[in-house]
């Protein structure tokens, strides 16, 4: 029979910390890392030698990157592998190091994620195999099409796919690590340039450098380092998954989306509808409408009008992207799926600020990465 988190071990996110997501520098990714690694280890107050175990989730930086960052940090002898897993790379490092704990492997475990952008080489470039679709369709016009598809479908216009945007940005003109921390109109974002169909460039997110860290730790590790229970934030379900063979004329990422998330809230024991924040793979604006739905937030072709009344803004019945999502917070890849999570656990701790979603006591993260592959985390407060 298959084991889910919630039959082991109890897993907590004790600690938190990211550098600020930005455009291409001259700062190197160490720099980038040991800033998230050590606000995380602040923030739960323990030190690096309390850590049995590191993932790192990158999908830029090449081979080996933990150690030359990690030893900065002192020779520890600590546990190190690196996660590459497209944009998931970050939400897998964190689901690897919730089974060490939850598996009683180890009692306190690092997930970070660091990238810096440079070129990416997909492996089916290389599989000996002709690919009919990813040499010719650029992940823009992918969702373009999908977008136009789901206007034609069901009467939604242009403006109100350029309003996810609108709502992101404003979230993250709120947020001290977000790349974009700045707020635009309607009008502004529909002005352009026009990447693809109906998607502006403030319709695609960016993808620059950054950093961010989640500590998780088991009741042990909690009681022995006095670690306060209310800032523990619990994680109930993680969950992966790899796209299968849909029926013709369904978008694989959100079929994939539609069971992960299913998987997820049923693992965890909650009905979607429960989730106060959720922090979504909103690389393009319609990713976030697509993803609602699947959910099961609202039903198919209702998520614009949900929108548009503010059911998802920050005090709404759910606030979706908080943070600033991809749009807003930018994408840099590895940290992603780690910086959600950070952000869910900061709504959950009520420690957001300006951000905050009322009484927030169960979020849930959401990552989609090329190949595909889905990851989801569901967490709730510990009161």
């Amino acid at each position: 029979m298959r084991k889910v988190l919630r039959d082991l071990r109890p897993v907590y996110v004790i600690g938190i910390g990211l550098h600020k997501y930005q455009s291409a520098s001259e700062t190197p990714y160490v720099q980038l890392g040991l800033t998230a690694i050590r606000e995380a280890l602040q923030d739960a107050g323990v030190a690096f030698s309390a850590v049995e175990s590191v993932y790192t989730g990158t999908a830029l930086l090449g081979m080996a990157p933990s150690r030359v960052m990690l030893r900065h940090l002192g020779g520890s002898g600590v546990s190190i592998a690196q996660i590459e897993n497209a944009s998931a790379s970050g939400s897998t490092a964190v689901r690897q190091a919730c089974l060490e704990v939850a598996s009683g492997i180890c009692d306190v475990a690092l997930a970070v994620g660091v990238d810096k952008p440079g070129r990416i080489q997909l492996a089916h470039d290389r599989a000996g195999v002709p690919d009919l679709v990813n040499g010719h369709v650029a992940p823009f016009t992918h969702f373009a099409l999908l977008a136009h598809d789901y206007m034609h479908r069901y009467g939604v216009t242009a403006e109100q796919v350029a309003a996810v945007s609108v709502k992101n940005f404003r979230n993250a003109e709120l947020n001290p690590y977000a790349q974009r921390s700045k707020s635009y109109s309607l009008e502004e974002v529909l002005a352009g340039p026009r990447i693809a169909g109906a998607l502006t460039r403030l319709q695609c997110c960016p993808v620059g450098e950054g950093a961010a860290a989640v500590i998780v730790a088991s009741e042990n590790a909690i009681r022995e380092y006095g670690i306060a229970r209310s800032r523990a934030v619990r994680i109930l379900s993680s969950v992966s998954r790899s796209e299968r063979v849909y029926e013709p004329g369904l978008d694989p990422d959100t079929e994939l989306t539609r069971e992960t998330l299913s998987m997820a809230c049923a693992e965890a024991g909650i009905a979607p509808t429960q989730l106060d924040v959720v922090e979504f793979h909103d690389a393009f604006s319609i990713e976030e409408l697509l993803y609602v739905e699947a959910l099961g937030l609202c039903a198919e072709g209702t998520a614009a009008q949900f929108l548009a009344r503010g059911a998802f803004d920050i005090g709404g019945e759910c606030a979706v992207n908080p943070s600033g999502g991809l749009l807003g917070m930018g994408h840099p890849i590895g940290p992603t799926g780690v910086g959600q999570v950070c952000e869910i656990a900061r709504q959950l701790r009520g420690e957001a600020g300006r951000r905050q979603q009322p009484d927030a006591r169960l979020g849930l993260a959401h990552m989609v990465g090329i190949g595909s592959v889905c990851v989801a985390h569901v967490l709730t407060r510990n009161d």
